[in-house]
């Protein structure tokens, strides 16, 4: 299916394969997850599910137009939703109110998780972009991490969009792809990958069934 699940990092971990190696792993609190919405391509013009993730549990917190969204699905209050394009054969078995989990992947089979990277504020061109700096003898002052000419007088007579510069840093939408799934444990709301994903520890990350692996397990 191309549901994916929308969960929490909670940190990253070691463990021991088979063999006796280390490896990396990030836990990720995913679901249980609740299905607000039913979206068809004869209404909104497209198939899709909305869910929901993280039940809000101060109902002054929520705005009385979201509360009645939830009201009207028949389900809590939630924090973080998100939206998935389904197909009409997968639409069919998705209904308003229902709640599904980590069960839905198995280990060994491979994920993409997309989240939101850290944000890192305003930085120079060296640590933003890798530049080298310069040289840090032969006469140079007060220019070591300078990012250098910027453009030209006469022609174009302007900086060109696009042209690597200080600015700000991160806090970006990021995916990373082909994730392996080394345990899913559904009493336990939590599903194990290996490797890093993007994000601070309790960032709101989507898992979905990796794109260009799909099916291959290992």
């Amino acid at each position: 299916m191309a549901v994916g699940i929308l969960g929490k990092k909670l940190g990253m971990t070691q463990i021991f394969d088979e063999q006796g190696n280390v490896v990396p792993v990030t836990v990720i609190k995913a679901g249980p997850c609740y299905v607000i919405q039913k979206k068809v391509k004869e209404k909104e013009g497209y198939n899709a599910i909305q869910v929901g993730f993280d039940e809000i549990l101060k109902k002054k917190n929520v705005n009385k137009p979201m509360s009645g969204h939830f009201k009207k699905a028949g389900v809590p209050p939630l924090r973080f939703i998100k939206e998935f394009r389904l197909d009409d054969e997968e639409l069919n078995l998705f209904e308003v109110g229902k709640v599904y989990g980590v069960d839905i992947f198995q280990a060994g089979t491979y994920v993409d998780v997309t989240g939101t990277s850290k944000g890192k504020g305003f930085q120079g061109v060296v640590k933003r972009h890798g530049f080298s700096g310069a040289p840090a003898s032969r006469g140079t002052h007060e220019y070591f991490r300078h990012g250098g000419s910027i453009g030209q007088n006469m022609t174009p007579g302007r900086t060109m969009k696009g042209k690597k510069m200080p600015g700000h840093m991160g806090a970006e939408r990021v995916t990373v792809q082909n994730l392996k799934v080394v345990e899913v444990k559904p009493e336990l709301n939590v599903i194990i990958v290996k490797g890093a994903v993007p994000g601070p520890n309790n960032g709101y990350v989507i898992v979905r069934k990796s794109k260009k692996k799909y099916g291959l397990k290992t």
